[in-house]
């Protein structure tokens, strides 16, 4: 099981509307790529690790997929539909991370 991570650095002074990233964004990613994502999750961020610390990230999602190739057969023929959609809400850039999940 992989886990794709985008996360978006919290900016002073960037938008990113959290309703329209988790009720339109989010499952229009899950739609177009079917049963290649498992599941997925969305983050909010509240805070940092030291106290009155802002969040490092403002949002996150992570997908699970069996694997890399699942993700890339999924996601790949929409890339561009789905990152059409970012402008909708925030104009920040995301950091994306595969990871192995070795731990669920």
């Amino acid at each position: 099981m992989i886990k794709v991570s985008v996360m978006y650095p919290n900016t002073p002074g960037a938008r990113f509307d959290h309703e329209y990233y988790r009720d339109k964004h989010m499952p229009l990613v899950k739609a177009r790529m079917g049963d290649s994502c498992k599941f997925y999750t969305v983050d909010k961020g509240l805070a940092g690790g030291a106290p009155d610390a802002p969040a490092t990230y403002i949002g996150m999602c992570h997908l699970f997929c069996e694997s890399v190739e699942a993700f890339q057969g999924g996601f790949g023929p929409h890339a561009k539909e789905i990152m059409a959609d970012i402008p909708n809400y925030t104009d920040l850039k995301p950091v994306i991370q595969i990871s192995e999940v070795v731990v669920g």
